[in-house]
């Protein structure tokens, strides 16, 4: 499942919410955009977040971006 995510780093507090009228998760994270670090918390709450290990998820789109794609790919069985 492929998922839209927008990300606000520097945030105060971390958390996942979803916007109900575009679907869209909104992810808060304490990082800040550099080096990929900001990249690897969202990761690690959106894991969190669908109770899956971070292997399972993946950026396919916006790896420089605030907006970004990301795939979810569920556990076998």
């Amino acid at each position: 499942m492929k998922i839209q995510v927008k990300v606000k780093p520097r945030s105060k507090t971390e958390d996942v919410t979803r916007e109900m009228d575009s679907g869209v998760y909104v992810v808060r994270v304490k990082e800040p955009p550099v080096e990929g670090k900001a990249n690897r918390a969202v990761l690690k709450l959106l894991a969190r977040h669908f109770g899956v290990p971070e292997s399972r998820l993946r950026i396919t789109s916006g790896h420089g971006s605030r907006n970004k794609v990301v795939e979810v790919t569920p556990p076998p069985g």
